[in-house]
């Protein structure tokens, strides 16, 4: 590929920082007004239907549609970054999104190591890249990304 940077592991996790931080600064209101101060001090892992929708399915559907409408999240898109079709460098299609979504819990269950994946491969991809096809790039100029065949 000849004009293309990858993005590395230590970007991705600052990019990933934005995007906690500014889901938490929506979410942990929220849930802050529904269950009230016991939530932060409970014992149970899952408190309700609220729960599940601000924990997992709000952040899930918020991801992904970032994904398909600016392929990147807040925080890539501060840092510059995106992510496209591994072969092509054009935009990646809805299903392979949501399958790459999907991807993060194969990259993370055996102790991250799909994660930590990108710090050592050639592409920086990581599992849920490789499973869905894309590579995340920095997005230095706005012209089409070029890659060999």
């Amino acid at each position: 590929m000849k004009d293309v940077e990858y993005a590395g592991f230590w970007v991705r996790v600052g990019a990933a920082l934005i995007d906690t931080v500014l889901m938490m600064i929506i979410i942990a209101p929220a849930l802050a007004l529904i269950y009230g101060k016991d939530y932060w001090a409970g014992d149970s892992f899952f408190l309700g239907f609220w729960d599940l929708m601000f924990n997992y399915i709000l952040p899930a559907v918020a991801v992904i549609l970032f994904w398909v409408y600016k392929a990147a999240t807040p925080g890539k898109m501060a840092l510059r970054l995106k992510i496209v079709d591994a072969k092509t460098g054009e935009p990646v299609p809805t299903a392979r999104l949501i399958g790459r979504y999907l991807g993060y819990y194969v990259s993370i269950i055996p102790l991250l190591l799909g994660i930590f994946w990108v710090g050592f491969d050639k592409r920086k991809q990581g599992w849920h890249d490789k499973l869905a096809g894309t590579v995340v790039i920095r997005d230095t100029k706005k012209e089409p990304v070029q890659f060999d065949s």
